[in-house]
């Protein structure tokens, strides 16, 4: 036996043993610690490699110097029967919590690789090993429990059954969000990186992580907000990725035309519109189709008022001329929606909506482009004889009324 050895050999001095015992782990410690490890280290950065690199990151191999030690305390504390099951148990449990601890690095390190390729950014797996290491560190502490109370790991395990209720309790939200993180990847409902929108959160933003519990968006403001991965697959949100990917991203806007200044057009407006490039083959088409609807009508003056004739109006060449300019703008898409339509009278004028694609997703380039599609509208709007409907000010009313006699 080893016991008897080491008595035989240290006779009376007994004490020794654990001496050197003790100094032994502390060397070992000490040698892998600052000896093994940063050599280890230094060997991994010369590697082209960014796994090796990423794992040592997470401190993996730092762990190893608490190995070292509690191996050599274990074999060597055999040499004390009365303290060898309790003095083991504990050495023991120690070993497996430090391994249970390396695994949960390394899914970690895992995680930080994965992220290096770009299938990341579309499957993203961080929820996954969130989970992956609250099993392990759930599994690796049943284990150590059951080495300190020398008990079967399967009956503690068994015994976990009489508090599920309570356990489902207290993850109630890892379970839901688990479950929403799985609808989210399988669905490619989000990815980081993805524009989304949910007001009721107050997000209006990019996303910038995602987690088993929770998903990380950057607001335009730069502030941060963190929405539960489960309220996402609960409520209502909108995702911007289908605009980006198409490379079109949709305007909408809207004239107000006051609807007083709208009629049919005379001869000073046709010649007009005649020096307009951009309406010319609308006009060449117009004014033969109305030459063969009007052709039946006579040439006395009352079928030649415009009521009693088909007859162009300012409003409706407008409309044509803004059409031809959303076709020929380069900074539209061709190959999608390009209209300007009329919508219902409202009491704040008739509005002239203009529904078109850019093909610049880019946010401060798309607000460039629209604005500068409303101002050329709003500059040649006074060229049709029309005028947008805005509500009265003080300095309209004060032209109406005129000045007041008394100067004041």
């Amino acid at each position: 036996m080893l016991s008897s050895r080491v008595t035989e050999f240290f006779g009376e001095a007994s004490w020794i043993y654990p001496v050197i015992l003790v100094g032994a782990a502390a060397l070992a410690y000490v040698i892998v610690r600052y000896g093994a490890v940063p050599l280890l280290y230094r060997a991994i950065s010369r590697t082209p490699g960014q796994w090796d690199d990423l794992i040592a990151k997470r401190g993996v191999f730092r762990l190893l110097a608490w190995l070292a030690p509690a191996i050599i305390l274990y074999v060597g504390i055999a040499h004390y029967p009365e303290l060898l099951g309790l003095a083991r148990r504990i050495i023991l449990g120690f070993i497996f919590l430090v391994l249970t601890l390396m695994v949960g690095r390394v899914l970690t390190a895992g995680l930080d690789i994965y992220q290096l390729y770009p299938i990341s950014t579309e499957r993203p797996i961080k929820g996954y090993v969130q989970l992956g290491r609250l099993l392990v560190y759930l599994l690796g502490g049943i284990i150590v429990i059951s080495i300190l109370v020398d008990r079967s790991p399967w009956g503690i395990l068994g015994g976990l059954g009489a508090i599920t209720a309570v356990l489902l309790l207290v993850f109630r939200d890892t379970i839901l969000s688990f479950i929403a993180s799985i609808q989210l990847v399988s669905n490619d409902l989000v990815r980081k990186g993805d524009w989304i929108e949910m007001p009721q959160f107050g997000a209006d933003g990019d996303v910038v992580d995602m987690a088993l519990h929770t998903v990380k968006v950057r607001n335009w403001d730069n502030t941060f907000i963190t929405i539960p991965t489960y309220k996402i697959m609960e409520n209502s949100f909108k995702n911007w990725r289908g605009m980006s990917e198409s490379g079109g991203r949709r305007i909408k806007r809207s004239l107000l035309i006051d609807q007083t200044t709208v009629r049919f057009c005379d001869e000073a407006m046709m010649a007009r519109f005649a020096t307009f490039k951009r309406l010319a083959p609308y006009l060449a088409e117009k004014q033969k189709e109305l030459a063969t609807a009007n052709a039946g009508l006579g040439a006395d003056e009352i079928a030649a008022l415009p009521i009693n004739r088909r007859a162009l109006t300012n409003l409706g060449t407008f409309r044509a001329y803004v059409q031809a300019y959303i076709e020929e703008n380069p900074k539209f898409h061709t190959d999608m929606t390009m209209m300007a339509r009329q919508l219902a009278p409202t009491p704040e004028g008739l509005p002239l909506e203009i529904y078109v694609f850019s093909n610049d997703t880019n946010w401060a380039n798309y607000e460039g482009i629209q604005a500068d599609m409303m101002d050329h509208l709003l500059s040649v709007l006074p060229l049709f004889d029309l005028k947008i409907f805005q509500n009265p000010t003080g300095a309209d009313l004060q032209a109406l009324t005129g000045p007041r006699g008394d100067g004041s």
